[in-house]
């Protein structure tokens, strides 16, 4: 005799940003966001990276009624920021698909490809080259 339990529904997405990677569960619940075991205001105590990361939450008006758990490693506060954006819009797009289209509209999905210029050699740095000796 097989017992049925109520499985939770958890969606998954992976959110990249320079060199940070977050992966972000999204469940139905009633608006709670962690960030590695800490809270949002905890984790991130500057307005525009809170903004950045619920952006997506916000935009489809779901912040009430979905619970989010992000696990985010690499980079500064910035790239884990948008790493964390990214990954909540992919997790929401599993979540309901319905929401493509919005998420689409304001770019949510999409990566953002700028990354630091490598050191070339014979420089030192990226571009800047040695200082001019006139002897």
């Amino acid at each position: 005799m097989a017992t049925t339990t109520a499985k939770v529904i958890d969606a998954i997405g992976t959110g990249r940003r320079k060199t940070s990677v977050a992966r972000v569960r999204v469940r139905p619940g009633d608006g709670k966001l962690l960030i590695n075991k800490r809270s949002l205001e905890e984790y991130f105590p500057i307005d525009q990276d809170r903004n950045f990361v619920l952006a997506p939450l916000d935009y489809c008006e779901i912040r009430d009624k979905v619970d989010v758990v992000i696990r985010v490693h690499g980079g500064g506060n910035t790239g884990q920021s948008g790493a964390c954006m990214q990954g909540i819009a992919r997790a929401l797009l599993r979540f309901d698909s319905d929401l493509e289209e919005k998420l689409r509209e304001k770019q949510f999905l999409t990566r953002d490809a700028r990354m630091k210029e490598r050191k070339k050699p014979g420089l030192h740095g990226a571009r800047r080259g040695t200082q001019f000796s006139k002897r």
